[in-house]
């Protein structure tokens, strides 16, 4: 991170909470820690934070509804959100990247994984500039410049990741990608992934891109191989 990065960590446990706070203060990134749900998102109400860092089991409002709230809040639809939760099932994994988690680590976790893990999800969201500033295939087009995709000119709200990952195809349009082929390419080769992470995002691509996401136009699965953005 060339820049101190501003975190706001939600957990109501203070004992590791203290300690990552202490460990990503050593690693140019401030943390705001908040103990229960209702206060993160008053902090987020107040301040300005690059990442969301983000239980998925909290007294009160949880983790899972903390993320939907955050996702509806104006100007924090794209707000980097990693979860960190002792729930270790795929189903769990799956709920939160339904609701628009970036990532998901589960406790216990290295300090320097959870590291790695803030660094590739601001780097997806800082985004490398794009070779064009602009893609078009039908009425779907991405403009990499304003970080924007619009379907028959209306704009549609993606998370970094789901933006990324449509970028990923775009750029290889016409072209099938592997989902491990995405999944490296999204996340990196030292990243824990699950089976259908990408097939969640995927999913909720579909849902907002798609006329009918169950009759794909633009995102098509070549079974038993991966994904391609179609050219229309």
């Amino acid at each position: 991170m060339a820049r101190r990065v501003a975190a706001l960590l939600i957990d109501d446990d203070a004992r590791l909470a203290a300690l990552v706070a202490e460990y990503l203060g050593k690693n140019e990134c401030d943390v705001t820690v908040a103990a229960d749900g209702e206060r993160g998102l008053a902090a987020l109400g107040r301040g300005r934070f690059d990442l969301l860092l983000l239980d998925l089991m909290l007294p009160g409002v949880d983790g899972l509804e903390v993320c939907r709230r955050v996702r509806a809040l104006q100007g924090h639809a794209r707000l980097p959100i990693l979860m960190l939760t002792a729930k270790g099932d795929d189903v769990d994994k799956i709920i939160g990247l339904e609701l628009g988690a970036d990532d998901y680590l589960a406790k216990p976790f290295n300090p320097r994984e959870l590291l790695a893990r803030i660094r590739a999800v601001l780097r997806r969201s800082d985004g490398e500039p794009a070779p064009r500033e602009r893609f078009r295939t039908g009425d779907l087009e991405i403009d990499y410049a304003a970080h924007e995709v619009t379907v028959a000119g209306e704009r549609q709200v993606l998370t970094h990741f789901e933006f990324e990952l449509l970028g990923c195809l775009a750029r290889a349009a016409g072209r099938v990608l592997s989902r491990e082929h995405l999944q490296n390419a999204l996340k990196g080769t030292e990243f824990e992934s699950f089976d259908r992470s990408i097939d969640v995002h995927v999913s909720k691509l579909r849902a907002k891109l798609e006329s009918d996401p169950k009759n794909p136009r633009f995102i098509k699965t070549v079974r038993g191989v991966g994904y391609v953005l179609a050219r229309l």
